[in-house]
């Protein structure tokens, strides 16, 4: 039914008047327009700019963004266009607005091809975070509409919620925009809460419009009982010509304006899917190879991904292959293996017929052969032809994690001494690595008590005076060697102003270390964002505790060449201390 004007009108007047908080008196921030709480410093009141002039202030730097940026000269160069996007105000980690100006498109492109091969350490990440998400210009040969899409696809790519939320509040319009409204609300639909799910989508800015974030905020409001309010959202994006015929029915339906609705499964989106689900009695669904992760995702935390035939062998390859791919959650796999039947002569002589059987049939024997097993001599074997199983179909995924968690359960100590090598090489590190408490030794200069200002903040006053007293005292011990973690210390203290004592030559420690001459030649070059991702290839799987000495110094020493003084205390803090 489509609204005329004056219909319309009256609809949202009397939208506007009823009390919607979606819970008691909480404020709705999903359609309360909110003023921007601050103003960009030193602005003054002006008309609003035109697109054609140099640049829309107001899109670069919103309430949420710090207001300390500075432009070179006062200026900011109009021919790159009008609009920059990020998250974090470029000058929190000493970058500017035109940190990739001097960078070449491609160069772009291909560092960060290499760096989705990585698995980044906890630093990496971090670093990595922090320069592609600051606000700025892409680079020479690559448009804003690319710039903008490749920041969203690291975001989706790396399921970072919270900072793809904190994009959509502080850029308004970009090229991808819909697809990271789409993530969230998919996000929020496939963990099948959708009570939560739609706590979480009131945070979503008011000012975001977008079809399917409107259409996900029609179905709290008819979760939540609010029909009147789903009602009157309804008409308005049916008279924004943004509504379908699919989600009208839907809607409809459980509305209770109508008392049958369509039986199709709808697989255009996680949304119709998801309606699809709610409204079909005896809902059954089949997935297969070509079905998306996001449904993969909701019917295995909707528990409905179910085998009705232990016998469908296809049906569980199936449901195998799903699982190598990170579609379901392994554990319906082992669940399933467990409830194959075997008759007891079959178990007992487990070790001779498995390799007659099925592929599934075999790994579901020898998992069973394993969870009867008392000794951890056979456990440890059968967990071993088990991965040979896997191994064999192309299906390792399913089972490092269990193999890993099962080879720590045992515990080391209880591994037969013929396996002990290879169980250490297996077992997965997959927990972050917790640093410990630092042991402080001032005997070793960078593990001294000067790394305290690093570490806890503590006050340059009284770290200076440790500085002169430990280099007083190491100085006494003839046989001590400065190392390069030392010399890092050492340039990291004298950038950040304190005084080294005149006896120590720095400049006779570093004519012991070369510094890769391409590194900086960016440098030379400007391009301390582009160092940055080099830095993170460099590091990569690795905390910086665990590089040698050589490369720690190096990375620091370029880190403190280009300013980049918060991204140096991360390798710094890392790197220097010995922990316990």
């Amino acid at each position: 039914m489509k609204l005329k004007s004056f219909k319309t009108f009256f609809g949202l007047l009397i939208f506007s008047l009823v009390s919607f908080p979606l819970q008691g008196d909480e404020k709705i921030d999903i359609w309360k327009n909110k003023k921007d709480k601050t103003k960009i410093s030193n602005q003054k009141e002006t008309k609003p700019i035109k697109n054609s002039e140099k640049i829309n202030l107001d899109k670069v730097f919103n309430s949420e963004i710090s207001n300390n940026i500075k432009i070179e000269n006062n200026l900011i160069d109009s021919s790159k266009g009008s609009n920059v996007f990020g998250v974090y105000d470029p000058e929190k980690f000493n970058f500017d607005l035109n940190m990739w100006s001097a960078t070449n498109a491609e160069d772009l492109r291909a560092s960060l091809k290499r760096i989705s091969k990585i698995k980044l350490s906890k630093t990496s990440e971090e670093i990595l975070e922090n320069v592609l998400l600051s606000i700025s210009y892409p680079p020479e040969g690559m448009n804003e509409k690319e710039f903008a899409n490749l920041k969203i696809n690291w975001l989706i790519d790396n399921n970072r919620f919270d900072l793809i939320e904190d994009f959509l509040k502080q850029n308004k319009e970009f090229n991808g925009k819909d697809k990271a409204v789409q993530y969230l609300v998919d996000t929020n639909i496939s963990q099948a809460n959708i009570k939560e799910g739609c706590e979480k989508i009131k945070f979503i800015d008011s000012t975001i419009k977008d079809p399917y974030l409107e259409k996900f905020k029609i179905y709290c409001l008819v979760f939540d009982n609010k029909n009147v309010q789903a009602q009157l959202l309804l008409d308005l994006l049916r008279e924004q010509k943004q509504s379908d015929k699919f989600f009208d029915d839907k809607i409809n339906y459980l509305l209770g304006i109508s008392d049958k609705t369509s039986e199709i499964i709808n697989e255009k989106n996680l949304l119709n899917f998801y309606l699809s689900s709610v409204t079909t009695k005896d809902f059954n669904y089949t997935p297969t190879k070509k079905t998306r992760r996001e449904i993969w995702n909701y019917l295995n935390a909707a528990n409905l991904i179910k085998l009705d035939d232990i016998n469908d062998k296809q049906k569980i390859k199936e449901l195998e292959i799903a699982a190598n791919l990170d579609q379901i959650d392994t554990k319906i796999i082992f669940d399933i293996y467990k409830q194959i039947p075997f008759n007891l002569n079959t178990l007992i002589n487990a070790k001779n017929v498995y390799q007659t059987l099925d592929e599934s049939d075999a790994r579901s024997l020898i998992y069973q052969k394993f969870l009867l097993s008392e000794d951890n001599n056979s456990k440890v074997e059968y967990l071993f032809m088990l991965e040979d199983l896997f191994k064999k179909d192309q299906l390792l995924n399913i089972y490092s994690n269990v193999l890993s968690d099962n080879l720590k359960q045992i515990g080391s100590e209880n591994i037969p001494d013929k396996y002990k090598e290879v169980v250490e090489r297996k077992i997965s590190i997959n927990e972050e690595a917790k640093l410990g408490k630092v042991k402080y030794n001032d005997k070793i200069l960078h593990q001294s008590k000067i790394i305290k200002f690093y570490l806890e903040d503590e006050e340059q006053k009284k770290i200076q005076k440790d500085i002169d007293k430990i280099f007083k005292k190491i100085n006494k011990n003839k046989k001590y060697f400065y190392s390069a973690k030392d010399l890092a210390l050492v340039e990291a203290l004298t950038k950040d102003g304190f005084k080294i004592p005149e006896y120590f030559k720095v400049k006779d420690f570093v004519a012991k270390y070369e510094v890769p001459k391409n590194l900086l030649q960016l440098i030379e070059n400007n391009q301390s964002a582009f160092l940055a991702l080099k830095i993170v290839e460099i590091i990569g799987e690795d905390e910086p505790h665990q590089l040698d000495p050589e490369t720690i110094y190096f990375i620091t020493n370029l880190l403190n060449e280009t300013d980049l003084i918060k991204l140096r205390n991360k390798v710094l803090i890392s790197a220097l201390p010995k922990r316990v």
